[in-house]
């Protein structure tokens, strides 16, 4: 991984410093369906637009909310992406920052071998709701494995990379210099129930080194290291799902 923002490469005994969290607020579900069907969302998927817009009908009437309610800022509302629909690497172009478009790290050849992880139940849509997203930010400067822990102790459950970049989608302000953040839903798994050690994260390219000077400020997609801590990376997590 290579970036210029700071980072630690080792452990230590610091704790994270905790940081308010910046208020997120998201457009009604109908806005937000708009939003992917305008970025192009039915022809990647290869799926009708009346289809996806019943889903997010049956997903309206399930949780009981208007598709034309505003969430408010302490229980936003996402229209998520299954991962099952698009892949997430034909889904980075679609974000964008500073005018440039989203991309993946050109090392992450195997991005499509991760998965959700066992803990975490996605709904069976290929649209969804996720509850309550946060960033993170008062973990900034502890590592994935940390987080993780400290997630789990608040009820929490962490964003995996595609809610992560659907969010961005719909909000492309909650990506910013310094605070960025990781999806610990998703890894790779390994023999006997352990994982690689990459775990996705979203940040701003530097435009340096293989990303290219032309991607500078664009929105990366790319990974960092389950036991490295970074003072620039939060830990993006919801309260559910539904």
């Amino acid at each position: 991984m290579t970036t210029t923002q700071t980072s630690t490469t080792r452990p230590t005994t610091a704790q994270p410093t905790p940081t308010r969290p910046t208020p997120t607020t998201l457009p009604a579900l109908d806005v937000q369906l708009d939003r992917l069907l305008a970025l192009g969302l039915a022809d990647l998927a290869g799926v009708p637009e009346a289809e996806l817009r019943s889903t997010v009908a049956a997903v309206v009437g399930d949780e009981g909310i208007g598709a034309s309610d505003v969430p408010g800022a302490d229980d936003p509302l996402l229209l998520a992406i299954h991962p099952d629909l698009v892949p997430a690497r034909a889904l980075a172009p679609l974000l964008e920052r500073a005018g440039r478009p989203g991309f993946v790290v050109v090392d992450w050849t195997d991005l499509e071998d991760f998965r959700t992880v066992p803990d975490v139940e996605l709904p069976d849509r290929a649209l969804y709701v996720v509850r309550g997203a946060d960033r993170g930010d008062d973990l900034r400067g502890a590592s994935p494995e940390e987080a993780l822990a400290e997630l789990t102790g608040r009820g929490r459950t962490p964003l995996t990379l595609h809610e992560g970049i659907g969010w961005l989608m719909q909000d492309p302000s909650r990506l910013e210099p310094n605070h960025c953040f990781m999806c610990l839903a998703t890894r790779k798994p390994r023999p006997r129930g352990a994982f690689d050690a990459r775990t996705p994260a979203l940040w701003i390219s530097g435009g340096t080194g293989r990303d290219g000077v032309e991607r500078r400020g664009a929105p990366k997609v790319g990974w960092c290291w389950w036991r490295n801590r970074h003072t620039w990376l939060g830990f993006a997590s919801a309260t559910g799902r539904g």
